[in-house]
């Protein structure tokens, strides 16, 4: 019996602390709800998918040196719960977190477009299941812009539920963990860590982001054998590596790296895999690149070998975000005044977990770095064989949008 092929959960949670409004019973599962994307083009659309895939790429060469394991993350959950919070950001608070995630200033931009991808990433498919959600968690009579949750409701999807964080702190930690594993088909557990919430927290702003897809066209579990995977070049392990031979997919290739399209049942998601020929530190992820291999995709028959994978991550990422422009929102110099009306309020921590399968039912295809693109005139299969470390990303074809990018290290771990 087929299982699925991926599984790719992620959520994201920013704790807000202080140096509203009442009565809303905690909310413990999501309805979608279509947000008012009205005045979205699809010039819009380019400007945040843009946005989110330069920021994807940003933090992926940020971390890619310091984690020696397996990386996974989802630029579009990061991006839209930072995107709420620069809602009620002002000054150089704001100013700061545009530089990092490339916002427009102008909201007409931002908003319905926003708006437009969470409804495309909610809308109903009998293919595969994408869903994303977003909730606000609010200390209960503290004061809030009823402005902001308003933009907030209107365009992100988010909710309002109030809690006691002064008083039942561990109940109030425990009824937004409950909230992200019912978002994730209970695979994210315990995404806020006991001690994380505290009596002086204000504001949780939590995202998730779950997938579930089959492969248009699916390896056979009878053909998965054990091979080599060379984790380095002192380290090599037995992965179970899953085959598909004499099979037609989108594939380019350069002098560094060669480049594979897997569709998802219903085309409308894909995994890109960039295989280095050699070392992946040679390659060179950028926008223009990714850009450029997509662009070069034509079909090949191929001899395809990939292996499975499971795996999880989590990042603490307050570090990180100070470290790559912007400081000011995690300090008492934050102004968050379009939140409060006043600048009390400074992020605390920011949390992103992840949890993917990828097996012999289901994945995407990946893209990879390009200098010169090579097409063969041979018709011999071209082969594919991922035994050695990769990145993979996985994207909404028509626009591009990269909902998760990662790199398999060990695909045993």
């Amino acid at each position: 019996m087929k299982k699925l092929t991926l599984i790719a959960l992620l959520t994201i949670a920013i704790i807000f602390v202080s140096g509203c409004i009442s009565g809303i019973i905690p909310i413990l599962t999501a309805e979608f709800i279509p947000m008012d994307d009205t005045g979205v083009t699809p010039e819009k659309i380019n400007v945040i998918v843009g946005s989110n895939n330069k920021f994807a790429i940003d933090y992926y060469n940020f971390i890619k040196d310091r984690e020696e394991s397996n990386i996974f993350f989802s630029p579009y959950s990061i991006s839209s719960a930072l995107a709420m919070t620069y809602e009620g950001a002002r000054g150089q608070t704001a100013e700061e977190i545009a530089k990092v995630f490339y916002f427009p200033e102008d909201s007409n931009i931002r908003r319905p477009a926003y708006a437009r991808l969470y409804n495309q990433i909610n809308k109903p498919n009998k293919n595969f299941k994408l869903s994303t959600a977003n909730a606000l968690w609010a200390q209960e009579d503290y004061h809030f812009e009823q402005d902001y949750f308003d933009i907030i409701s209107s365009y992100y999807g988010s909710k309002v539920t109030n809690l006691d964080f002064i008083t039942k702190t561990e109940e109030s930690r425990k009824i937004i963990n409950t909230w992200v594993e019912e978002q994730t088909n209970n695979k994210i557990k315990d995404l806020i860590p006991q001690g994380m919430i505290t009596p002086l927290t204000r504001l949780v702003l939590t995202n998730a982001i779950y997938f579930k897809g089959t492969w248009a066209i699916q390896f056979d579990p009878t053909d998965t054998k054990k091979q080599d995977f060379r984790v380095n070049s002192e380290k090599t392990v037995q992965a179970d590596m899953m085959s598909l031979t004499e099979e037609e997919f989108n594939y380019t290739e350069t002098d560094d790296l060669q480049i594979l399209e897997l569709p998802y049942k219903g085309d409308e998601l894909s995994m890109l895999i960039l295989l280095p020929k050699e070392n992946l530190n040679k390659i060179e992820l950028t926008l223009e690149n990714l850009e450029q291999w997509r662009s070069s995709l034509r079909e090949r028959e191929l001899n395809i070998y990939i292996p499975k994978f499971k795996f999880e991550t989590k990042y603490f990422m307050s570090k990180d975000l100070k470290e790559m422009g912007m400081p000011t929102a995690f300090g008492e110099g934050a102004d968050f005044s379009g939140m409060t009306g006043d600048k009390k309020l400074f992020i605390s921590q920011v949390i992103h977990q992840a949890f993917v399968e990828v097996n012999e039912e289901g994945t995407e295809a990946a893209a990879a770095t390009a200098l010169t693109m090579v097409e063969s005139a041979v018709t011999k299969p071209t082969l594919f064989k991922a035994d050695h470390p990769f990145i993979f990303i996985i994207q909404q074809k028509e626009t591009g949008n990269i909902l998760f990018i990662g790199r398999v290290n060990d695909p045993t771990v």
